[in-house]
């Protein structure tokens, strides 16, 4: 097992590690940059190590990240969600260093992050992909010639795109020529990558992803699907687990799928193949998320299995402690996404000292979160700052418990999501289980939700009008 483990992240996710490490006996240690100094990841693992002054940008430097495993006398990293997690350099130079990696092959990582590649990958091995170009399209007027082919509507999609970037919606021919220059300068801006491909849109599909874990041997299970069709411009909401939409069958028939594209792409470690799943039943592949993900709490949930501790065995050449037949979901679970933001402001990101944070409990409730009483949240990171799972024996169960449980959760001094989960949560649609991706598109309304009211917050906005007003 891991002897001595470097977390190469920041909030509540390398908390969770280290509540994985703690039950495990693994020693761990955290790595900050000056924005992070009184962070709760920083006060709750054993050790610490300062990245220097640079906000964001310390935890993206490999040289700095590598001396600091080292310097800490560490043998393993890992690199949560997000930052570097997906960064086949960071792998290699991990692994460069005598240092184990706690994710796939650098290999894999670089394959399945090139979505052509990975397109290319999971055809030969009789995957299901949505029509669309053979590789990467050299301009525009290539990229109408196979639009115009495969018909509309289509999508363009950054060859080394994620995280809902680097893709437009092309409902024409003329789109397609006017997004083209957009999406590359989108791509090469964010991923340094000025490839694009073409894909057949599915129009308003439920998303829905199958968690997967490869042993050292590339044997691999699916630990069941998660739906995460809920979403705004391509930024997931809110997670189920299992989905609705599926019947036993159809759930073990993509279960099935998932490990042949995990097996295929001689994948190891915890990762994550996204599929959609069109009106007509279809399923398509839609890309691999070489990491843990935001949303695995719903999958321990169902599941009873601890996720990182899994990854952490298998990192270290051992089994992951239980076989495809062990693995039998119980009941079904839901992830809130709480983000610092005002959704009556165009879902503005909000920063500030927290003023009071009780999050809530009781049975099939769990919060993972950095957040406490006095912590001031940076401007420097993601918004969002605390994750609310929930988890009951049926459907109807649960939404009553959901209802509970984001009524207990109080968060004061920023403006949150709260409210908004509480509309899609009032949803009769929501309720029945009936939505997907163009749920929240259709509703545009929901985000005209009660401003979050904080007395302390508004005296002092008051205040300072009052000051602003008369030049004192």
């Amino acid at each position: 097992m891991v002897r001595k483990l470097l977390i190469a992240n920041r909030g509540e996710i390398a908390i969770r590690i280290i509540r994985a490490c703690r039950e495990l006996g693994v020693t761990s240690v955290a790595v900050y940059t000056d924005a992070d100094r009184h962070a709760l990841h920083v006060q709750r693992a054993e050790e610490a190590v300062d990245l220097g002054p640079d906000a964001e940008s310390g935890y993206l430097d490999i040289p700095r990240l590598i001396r600091a495993a080292l310097s800490a006398g560490c043998d393993a990293v890992h690199p949560g969600y997000g930052f570097l997690s997906e960064n086949a350099s960071f792998a290699e130079a991990v692994t460069a260093a005598s240092l184990t990696w706690v994710g796939p092959p650098a290999a894999v990582i670089r394959c399945m992050g090139d979505k052509v590649a990975a397109r290319t990958t999971m055809q030969a091995a009789g995957v299901p992909v949505t029509p669309g170009s053979d590789g990467n399209l050299a301009d525009a007027g290539e990229a109408r010639a196979v639009a115009d082919q495969i018909g509309y509507p289509v999508m363009l999609k950054a060859t080394g795109g994620g995280g809902g970037r680097g893709i437009r919606l092309c409902e024409d021919g003329a789109a397609v020529e006017q997004q083209f220059e957009r999406v590359r300068s989108e791509a090469t801006r964010a991923f340094g990558d000025t490839g694009i491909f073409l894909e057949k849109a599915v129009v308003n599909p439920r998303h829905i992803e199958v968690q997967i874990l490869a042993d050292a041997e590339g044997r691999a299970v699916h630990l069941y699907e998660r739906d995460c069709s809920i979403q705004r411009r391509h930024q997931k909401l809110l997670e189920i687990a299992p989905s609705p939409a599926l019947t036993a069958s159809r759930r073990e028939e993509l279960g099935a799928l998932a490990v042949r594209a995990a097996e295929a792409a001689g994948y190891r470690n915890a990762g994550t193949v996204e599929f959609l799943l069109d009106r007509d039943g279809s399923f398509y592949f839609m890309e691999m998320n070489t990491r843990l993900q935001v949303e695995h709490p719903v999958t321990e949930a169902i599941t009873g299995v601890d996720l990182v501790q899994a990854q952490l065995r298998v990192a270290a050449g051992e089994a992951p402690g239980f076989t495809q037949a062990d693995i039998r979901p119980h009941g079904v679970a839901i992830e809130f996404r709480i983000n610092a933001e005002d959704p009556a402001n165009e879902f503005r990101p909000d920063t500030g000292r927290v003023t009071r944070f009780l999050p809530p409990g009781g049975p099939g409730v769990r919060t993972d979160s950095a957040l406490y009483d006095g912590y001031v949240i940076p401007p420097n990171f993601d918004s969002m700052c605390a994750k609310l799972i929930v988890h009951a024996d049926d459907w109807t169960a649960l939404l009553a418990r959901c209802e509970r449980a984001l009524d207990d959760l109080e968060l004061r001094g920023v403006h949150h999501t709260v409210p908004y989960h509480r509309a899609i949560l009032a949803d009769p649609d929501f309720r029945h289980g009936v939505f997907d991706t163009g749920f929240i598109p259709a509703r545009p309304g929901l985000a005209r939700v009660p401003s979050h009211s904080d007395p302390c917050r508004q005296a002092a906005l008051v205040a300072a009008a009052v000051v602003a007003h008369h030049g004192l």
